[in-house]
């Protein structure tokens, strides 16, 4: 694996005539929600006029919610004045799966694919995602499986990742809610995807604390294999949507 360093490079720009395979990767710390539906926009028109190419969003989010197409206003467990005391917005969202609680300490990784040059259905999509949070997990030594109710992972009867994708013009968005190590006592006040299933994380589950970013490492390796890409370019920021990056890093694999 080797790597090589562009100061100079763009990360907004895709290119357009290569061959191998690429996934631009963009590593975002926590960002709400205006800017990641901002960032979504742009990367789906941009991944959607190339060949070969994909990207995905991996970020954390301050406490919000968020409701998909299954879901309802009646599984949030909060006073309305309480959020909006708080702080936390909720917002609905054309996308699979019902309620989501989101908070720091739980991973959010956003696939931009097009699933035309995969030959994937949008359902295999969402399998694909699924087997994606399995395999992750497994790695961490956990027994887990799929949720046979709707697309996420469960230990021991306790959900610990969800699945809520979406589809635009071809292109995905949203995508795989990992729990690493969020506050797990807000979720007892919302039905997320629709029912009571207690709340889990990898911290809880293996008895030890984690670093988001090595689990996002391992999230990130796990994905490339998935996509089928033989090329990683990183980038810390979004030009025009956030503070342009010092630096990208370009990782291909031999």
């Amino acid at each position: 694996m080797s790597r090589t360093n562009g100061p100079g490079a763009n990360p907004g720009t895709f290119p357009r005539d290569d061959s191998s395979p690429v996934l631009r990767a963009y590593l975002l710390g926590t960002v709400d929600w205006d800017s990641l539906l901002q960032m979504q926009r742009r990367l789906i028109y941009e991944v959607s006029g190339t060949k070969g190419t994909s990207a995905v969003l991996i970020c954390e989010h301050p406490p919000s919610i968020t409701i998909g197409r299954e879901g309802s206003r009646d599984h949030i467990r909060i006073e309305p004045a309480c959020l909006a005391r708080w702080g936390w917005p909720v917002r609905w969202h054309a996308r699979g799966g019902g309620v989501m609680l989101h908070l720091p300490g739980q991973l959010a990784c956003y696939p931009i694919v097009v699933l035309s040059q995969y030959g994937w259905t949008p359902a295999e999509y969402v399998q694909r995602l699924q087997a994606i949070a399995l395999e992750l997990l497994r790695s961490y030594g956990l027994s887990a499986s799929a949720d046979p109710r709707c697309p996420g992972a469960v230990v021991s009867g306790r959900r610990i990742a969800h699945v809520g994708a979406a589809i635009r013009h071809g292109v995905t968005c949203f995508g795989l809610l990992v729990n690493v190590d969020p506050d797990l006592q807000p979720f007892h006040r919302v039905r997320c995807d629709g029912d009571d299933k207690p709340m889990t994380s990898l911290q809880r589950e293996i008895g030890s604390r984690f670093r988001i970013s090595s689990v996002r490492q391992r999230l990130l390796e796990i994905l490339q294999q998935h996509l089928q890409t033989d090329r990683l370019s990183i980038f810390h920021t979004l030009p025009d949507l956030l503070p342009r990056p010092r630096h990208h890093v370009t990782i291909t694999r031999s």
